[in-house]
Order: structure tokens, then sequence, then C-alpha cells
């Protein structure tokens, strides 16, 4: 079961961002908690393995039932004859000021091999680099972005001379230190703030969640995304129930709310390949339902100012969590760098192994996209590779159906069409005031009298068919990738594979988002065109 669908039986038992470019907003200031005192130091049996947790007063010990950190609650998750839970989340800090005041190399010192270390920071990474009189002074904030960029201050603090670096480059070196010591860095987005606009919980202040997750990505480490997860779970409660679980501002939430945190993060990291968690845990820890889809590390817009062109589809889109595994990959990975980053967000949610019909399964990958989404959105659509036997939808683009018996006791399921669940896809993405595109799928290398076989009276013609009833932009892979594999013939398309016939290379995956691209250029009125970047 997924969290989004489990969390609510649980409650029954990147300034602000690039602050020029992508403020968050602020009604009133959290409180000044900079001048917080070092948390009690915990008793850490030697004997055992320890995790960490590195964060601010999101996670730290706070008032009581009115406010409460997510990791104090988390402490109870596990069993104390296990495992260590060393909670160092120390409030008002920033990825730089918990390096630069000594709160990382203190709890760097107790780090031991195979520990798990929790980092999440970004809530006060947003503020001013060096403050100015009057009070209060905090100096605090981090340079925005991924990069290398550097600025010497003389810090109004400390009274010392200081080189800021980027949000990113502070993860980084927290994310390298852990690996040094032999243990295991975990990367946590944000909390969410109790901020609605539209009837929707803002999902996350600025940039700082989408930074987090390049980061964790790029150094191959689990990412927990709290933000994603608990706004999706916010969404679902409303702003009124919401509420109650943050009394006292929008960024600090009861003990109710810490607890909720809390699970969302021991169900990710039970998501986890391999299970990150596996045999530590206490009963209330192994009563969570794992999120099984915490290791797919699906990516959020990063730049929320901006409309996203979101992908949904299958391992041919996207294979595992992006991350290349096997030498496979999917040519979602390759179409960003065709898109201006200025104006658009691309945001690659396919998942391997689904189709138009398990896509769809409820509280799944699509409800989870469909939260993402708003008005001036696109969603591009490609499915049929996994669309056949138990598990895919009825032949053909028709109205009937068949009641297939589900899985654990649960009612007998109504299938459908292929058709039918494309024409659902395309009904919701319009119900929320954005543009469906629907792409046949991508051939399979298998060759027919030296030409790539189609498959045009089944799944790709299918899918053609919708899109012009529905009167939806169409992109038929299917047929123009055959005909550029045709071009190459097979010894060059051979080399495009990185298995026997369905998922390609890197450059295999390359190519076919350069034939996506130059057909969405093709279209008679091709809606991405203000946001392509100029051909090369």
């Amino acid at each position: 079961m997924h969290l989004a669908r489990a969390l609510p039986l649980v409650v029954a038992l990147f300034a602000a961002a690039a602050r020029a470019q992508n403020p968050a907003p602020s009604p009133r200031p959290a409180p000044d908690l900079a001048s917080n005192p070092a948390p009690a130091a915990t008793a850490i049996n030697a004997a055992l393995p320890s995790l960490f947790i590195a964060s601010d007063s999101t996670a730290a010990r706070g008032k009581g039932e009115s406010q409460q950190g997510w990791a104090v609650p988390f402490a109870g998750y596990f069993d104390p004859a296990k495992i260590n839970v060393v909670n160092r989340a120390r409030g008002g800090r920033s990825s730089r000021t918990f390096l630069t005041e000594g709160a990382w190399d203190g709890l760097l010192a107790d780090v031991k091999k195979d520990d798990i270390v929790l980092i999440q920071f970004g809530h006060n990474d947003g503020g001013a680099l060096n403050d100015e009189p009057p009070p209060p002074l905090r100096a605090r904030g981090s340079l925005p972005g991924l990069g290398e960029e550097t600025r010497e201050i003389d810090n109004v603090l400390t009274k010392k001379s200081e080189v800021v670096h980027t949000f990113g480059w502070y993860l980084r070196k927290m994310i390298a230190d852990v690996k040094a010591k032999d243990a295991k860095p975990v990367i946590v987005s944000l909390t969410t703030r109790n901020l609605w606009a539209d009837g929707r919980i803002e999902r996350g202040a600025g940039r700082f969640s989408p930074w987090a997750y390049e980061v964790a990505k790029a150094a191959g480490v689990p990412f927990v995304d709290l933000t994603t997860t608990m706004a999706d779970q916010f969404d679902a409660m409303g702003a009124a129930k919401t509420k109650e679980l943050y009394p006292q501002d929008h960024t600090h939430f009861n003990a109710a709310g810490a607890d909720l945190h809390a699970a969302a993060v021991v169900a990710s990291l039970k998501g986890w390949r391999p299970n990150l968690v596996e045999k530590i845990l206490s009963a209330k820890g192994e009563a969570v339902p794992s999120d099984r889809t915490a290791w797919l590390r699906l990516p959020t817009a990063a730049n929320t100012g901006l409309p996203s062109l979101f992908l949904a589809g299958d391992s041919t889109v996207r294979n595992d969590n992006g991350s290349g595994s096997n030498g496979q990959w999917g040519w979602g990975d390759f179409l960003s760098p065709y898109f201006d980053p200025e104006k658009i967000n691309v945001v690659n949610r396919a998942v391997g192994g689904t189709g138009t019909r398990t896509f769809r399964s409820p509280g799944g990958h699509w409800d989870h996209l469909l939260a993402q989404l708003r008005p001036g959105d696109f969603v591009m659509i490609q499915f049929g590779h996994n669309d056949n036997g138990a598990r895919g939808p009825l032949k053909g683009t028709g109205e009937e159906t068949e009641e297939r018996p589900a899985a654990n006791n649960q009612p007998a399921e109504a299938v459908h069409t292929f058709g039918w669940y494309l024409r659902q896809d395309i009904a919701d993405v319009r119900a929320k005031g954005a543009t469906p595109i629907i792409c046949s799928l991508v051939p399979r290398k298998i060759w027919k009298d030296e030409k790539i076989s189609r498959s045009p009276d089944t799944h790709a013609g299918w899918a053609g068919q919708v899109a012009t009833t529905a009167h939806a932009p169409f992109v038929d892979l299917n047929e123009l990738i055959a005909q550029r594999y045709d071009a190459l013939r097979r010894e060059k398309v051979n080399a495009l594979f990185a298995d026997e016939h369905t998922h390609t290379t890197a450059a295999g995956a390359e190519l076919n988002a350069a034939v996506v691209v130059a057909a969405l250029r093709a279209l008679p009125e091709n809606p991405l065109a203000p946001f392509l970047r100029a051909p090369r």
C-alpha cells in the first residue's frame, strides 16, 4: 500500500530558494531559534549501530505537545535494543551554520561504520548571508543553487572572515564526510509548511527540496521525499484539518504532526532497496506500511514558479530510479536539455513495469502526478509495453469491461480497455487545466524482413485513435523511431539496446529523445513550442 493511503491508518493507531527567482511566501516569520543551545547529549550504546538526524527545528525537540520536531517521536519507531536513534537536530540552523558552529563535527565524531545519517536542511538556508543591525542577527543563509560559487564575508556574528558556499555544496560535503566514515548518508527533503493557495498546500519552501533531490541523485544516495509525501497527505486532509497540526505558526507542527512526519520517514526508509531499517524497528515501526515507491526517487518540479512538463509512462521512459542500472535508460531522462529551464520544468514521473491500468491504481503513481499538476502544465503519456496479460487492460479502445478478482481479498475490479484508460488520463489532465500529449510506445528491437516490427494494429494504433478522437496532440514514436532504426540497420541498432529488445542504452535513449522533440516540432500545433530551445 502506498503511503498516501497508509498514513491515515497510522493516524488512527530550495532564500526560500533562489530568492529573486522563486521567493517563498512568509505571512509571518517563524520564531527566532538561532540562539537555541545544542541539544542534550544522547547516550550512545557503542555496541549498537546508530541512526543520526542532522536538521533544524522541524526535527529538533520542541516545546512539547504544542510544538515538536519529527525526530522526537521518530525514535519510538525503532527498537532501542538494536539501534541508537540520536537526534542532533538544532533549531534555527541551516546547512551552513550546522557546519560552521561545530554541530556537524560533533555528530561526525560519533559516527561509525554502517551507521545511518539523515540530513535535512533548507528552512533556514534562504536567510541573509550576513545580517545588518538591528537584531535579530542570524547570518545563516547559504548561496542558492548547487554550484561551486562562493562569497567571502566578514560575519557580523562571529566577527570572523567566512567563505559562504551554496546549499548544494554543504549537502555534498556532509554526504562525503559520512561516506568517508563508511556510513550511510540519506538526504531528506523539507517538511511541509502550512501555507495554502488555490486549495493546495505549499510543496516545499522555495527550491530547496528539488535541490536536495538533485544532490542525492548525483551522489547516488537514498532520498526521502518528505515534502511531496506530506503535501499529498495534507491536500487530502484539507486546510482545516491540517491547521490543527500547526497551532503555533506555518512551519512548526504539534506532537501529532510530528508523528505523521516521523511515520512518513520510516515508511520511505522501509521502501528503499535494500530496506534501510530492516530488523531494527520496534513493533510501532513494523506496523508502518512500506512506501514501496520510495526507491524510485521520483522527481518533482525544480521551480514551482514555472509551468511543468510531466512524463507518465513505463521503463522505456524512465528505468528503475533513473540511475541507468544495468546500462538501461529511458528517453525521458534525456529530454530536459531540449527545453529552456528558465521557462519550464521537465519532470519524469514514469515508472517501470506499469501500463495504462496499473499506473492508475488508486493512491498510486497517477494520483501523485495529478496532485502536482497545475493549470498551464503539460503531461506526455506513453504506455503499451506492459498492457498485456493479467495486469493489463482489455484490448482495443471500446467501452467493454470485465470483472477480475483482486488480490488480498479486495473487491473485484472492473477492467476496461486500453483506450478507455487513455481517455480517462486525457480527461483528468484537462480537468486540471493542463494539456495532454499522447505518445505511442517506442518499438522493440524485433526485425522482420530487415525492418523493425511495428504495432499499428495494437497499442500504437489504439493510442493514435484515442488521441485523434479526443483532439489531443499525438506523437507516433512507434513509427518514427522504427524509421530511424530501419535507416541505421541492424548492427548500429543493436548497439543502442542494453537488453535483448526493449531497453535502450544511454545512446539509444538519447536518440529516442531527439525523435520525440523532432516529432513535437513537426506537429501542426505544438503546445510546447514556446518552451523548446532553438535547434542546435
